[in-house]
């Protein structure tokens, strides 16, 4: 059925959209975009696979020549999607996922309008900070920051078109998946099908 859906997973680090993401690639065949950043790998990352890890000054000269989709700045590092390899996949008619943080996705919805947003969260707030601690990648600090940061991003809730509490894996990939499902059947998504019914009668 026609182009692949642009789909964008943003949410809270700590919300689970990483291991969601995951399982929409390894299980159901979705695509995913790999964005560049300047902030350091963590210890189970590698360059290529997890991201494109760049230096400052290599970022700043993907904005200047427009290799970027979408960029912005989180906690001091910048993260960006290198375009090309979107586009491919979307021609291909493969659904390509960017996991990517809400100033991102609001620049690459202004440039794909049938580009698909959806939020993920835990069940409450109380339990994302449960699971940033349980982590034992930050300090208290760090994480204060980012508690902060998710009640900030939950303002922009209204900009997106769904939103996908992770209580468990599970549920939340089955329900990210009949979203995109339902997206792709969508008359607007599927221009092409009047000529070919309208053949099929002639």
């Amino acid at each position: 059925m026609g182009k692949g859906v642009l789909l964008i997973i943003s949410g809270p680090s700590g919300s689970g959209k990483g291991t969601i993401v995951e399982r929409l690639v390894s299980d159901l065949g979705y695509s995913i975009s790999i964005s560049a950043t300047t902030r350091s790998p963590r210890p189970n990352e590698k360059d290529g696979v997890h991201y494109f890890f760049k230096t400052k000054e290599s970022f700043e000269k993907m904005i200047d020549d427009e290799e970027l989709l979408e960029h912005a700045c989180f906690c001091g590092n910048y993260y960006g999607t290198p375009k090309r390899y979107v586009e491919e996949q979307l021609e291909a008619g493969r659904n390509i996922i960017l996991e990517i943080e809400v100033q991102g996705a609001l620049q690459v919805k202004e440039k794909y309008n049938d580009a698909v947003l959806i939020f993920t969260m835990p069940p409450t707030l109380t339990e994302l900070r449960r699971r940033l601690e349980n982590r034992g990648t930050e300090d208290k600090e760090t994480i204060d920051k980012r508690m902060k940061r998710a009640e900030e991003e939950l303002e922009y809730l209204p900009k997106y078109d769904y939103l996908v509490i992770n209580d468990t894996v599970d549920e939340a990939v089955k329900d990210v998946d009949i979203i995109v499902k339902a997206e792709r059947m969508k008359c607007s998504r599927n221009p092409e099908l009047k000529k070919k019914f309208k053949g099929d009668v002639c």
